[in-house]
């Protein structure tokens, strides 16, 4: 069995906001310097996590892939850390203009040159912009089925059985295969990282791959055309005022209260 994992490296949503930074005019997100502050989607971790269940019991050679510049080699390393077989780096200039459609586009394109695979997994949503798109687009492009939000896969007697996240508990599926599946965080906390998996991942090579190494024309028209834009993109700005109401008694400062929030309309 093939199974493919695409993960994205995204600014550490642990670090202090302060340390948060964005370009207004060119509409861009600029992480903290250092290298600690990109990391692994959690949500492609936990999918990373979901093969690793499949190779663990019924065997499987998993690639991670990722689309970035070359600072997304550390994400690779970590699934590969993890247990996945190879990693894959899509680099495509022009990454600052992508949205969800590009980004499936260029994807979809790896997976056409990848050619063999049985199952797609992703994270539901990304981390740093949450539009919970590009997994659905690249099962359109790729003519594939798909369920999202899934908080277990697993083989059973040959067949993909998954359970999807539902409004009040989850529902059991039959999917076949090829197929892409998005895993949310319901699936648990991904394995951690051993020293021997450390060791064995430093020691594999990532494979990089450009816009020319694409096979589908149509696709590689479309990669760096984006179908949104952004109108603005600035940090919320979040004003807090504090009132002290006073009485000479308890029971006076309560009435105050009670008075203010009446004027207030909040009562």
């Amino acid at each position: 069995m093939k199974i493919i994992v695409c993960v994205k490296q995204i600014p550490d949503p642990e670090i202090p906001p302060t340390n948060f930074k964005i370009d207004p005019e060119a509409k861009r997100v600029f992480p903290p310097p250092g290298k600690e502050s990109l990391v692994i989607n959690p949500f492609d971790e936990q999918a990373v996590e979901a093969a690793l269940r499949i190779k663990d019991i019924h065997g499987a050679q998993v690639t991670a892939l990722s689309l970035g510049s070359a600072s997304a080699n550390k994400v690779l390393k970590h699934a590969m850390a993890m247990g996945v077989d190879e990693g894959i780096l899509l680099d495509v200039p022009g990454l600052e203009v992508y949205d969800s459609y590009s980004t499936a586009a260029a994807l979809s394109a790896a997976i056409q040159k990848i050619e063999e695979y049985d199952l797609i997994l992703c994270g539901r949503q990304a981390g740093d912009w949450d539009n919970g798109q590009v997994g659905l687009g690249m099962a359109e492009l790729l003519g594939i089925p798909s369920v999202t939000p899934a908080q277990n896969v697993e083989i059973t007697d040959g067949k993909l059985q998954v359970e999807r996240v539902i409004s009040d508990g989850y529902e059991n599926l039959e999917v076949p295969m090829p197929c892409l599946i998005s895993v949310s965080g319901e699936l648990g906390i991904p394995r951690y990282t051993k020293i021997q998996g450390i060791l064995a991942a430093s020691r594999k090579e990532v494979t990089i791959w450009n816009a020319q190494d694409l096979r589908s024309e149509e696709m590689k028209g479309t990669i760096s055309v984006p179908r949104t834009r952004i109108l603005k993109l600035f940090i919320p700005v979040r004003e807090e005022n504090c009132i002290f109401l006073e009485g000479e008694t308890l029971e006076e400062a309560v009435a105050n209260l009670a008075l203010k929030l009446r004027a207030d309309k909040v009562i």
